[in-house]
Parts: structure tokens; sequence; C-alpha cells
């Protein structure tokens, strides 16, 4: 007597989540590399500023004209800056929708995963169940033929 193999009704689905999973760990790891990005920005925009400043104060002024270009650069530099952040700020809350994406994806995935734990455990103690009433037929048969002869 041959024993049914396990077939969970739900691989397709299972299938399928673990594929969202992925696809949103991929999605995760280009957030993030984008972020990184986005903070060299704001590295090289800070570093801009610092060093115009320190040019800034290192010329001297020689009309008011210089002075008013200047500053308008300055003004350029720190807007730039500001931009830099801004934009940084709007990777990390992308960054922050795909982990959620992804932790939403895990458990959707997860969930799948203890359904078919338990219906292959259910279907595993069917098969012993089987095996051990077949046992027992056995036992009985030869205890009967025991007695009979």
């Amino acid at each position: 007597m041959g024993t049914p193999s396990f077939n969970f009704r739900l691989e397709r689905v299972r299938s399928l989540r673990e594929s969202a999973e992925e696809a949103a760990r991929e999605e995760l790891a280009r957030e993030l590399n984008h972020r990184v990005r986005g903070e060299a920005l704001v590295r090289e925009a800070t570093q801009a500023v610092a060093e115009a400043r320190a040019a800034g104060r290192a010329a001297p002024v020689t009309s008011a004209g210089d002075l008013i270009a200047g500053q308008a650069w300055m003004e350029r530099l720190e807007r730039r800056r500001v931009d830099a952040v801004a934009e940084l700020d709007r990777r990390d809350e992308s960054v922050a929708r795909s982990r959620a994406a992804l932790t939403e994806r895990a458990r959707e995935r997860e969930a799948i995963e203890r359904i078919k734990r338990k219906r292959r455990a259910d279907h595993d103690a069917e098969v012993l169940r089987q095996a051990q009433i077949a046992l027992d037929e056995v036992a009985l048969t030869v205890h009967r033929r025991g007695s009979a002869a």
C-alpha cells in the first residue's frame, strides 16, 4: 500500500507571496542605494558651503559688487544644501515605505508558510495513523492465525 505524497494546494499562492517578498526586498535595496546617493549629495553641498565660507573670509572685499556677488553665491550654495537635505528626507520616507512593504510581504509569506507547515503536519499525522492501522491489521491477523493453530 503506497502512501499519498503531500500536496499543498496553496503552493501557487505561496510561490506568488515569496516572489512578492523578493520584489519588495529588491525595491528596498534600490531605495537604500538611492538614499546613500542622497547622503553623498548632502555631504557635497555642505562641503561646498564650508569651502565658500572659508574662501569668503580669506578673500579681501574690493567693492560692494564683490560683496553682493559673494553673498548671492553663498545663498545659492546654502539653498542647494537645503534642497539636498529635503531630498534626503524624501528618500528617507521612500525607504521607510519600502521597508514597511517588505515587512508586510514577509508577514503574508510567513502566514502561508504556517498554513503549509500545519497542513504538512496534519498529512504526516494521517499517514502515520493509516500506517498504524495497517500494522494493527497485520498484528491482528498474525494473532488470529496463532490462536487458530
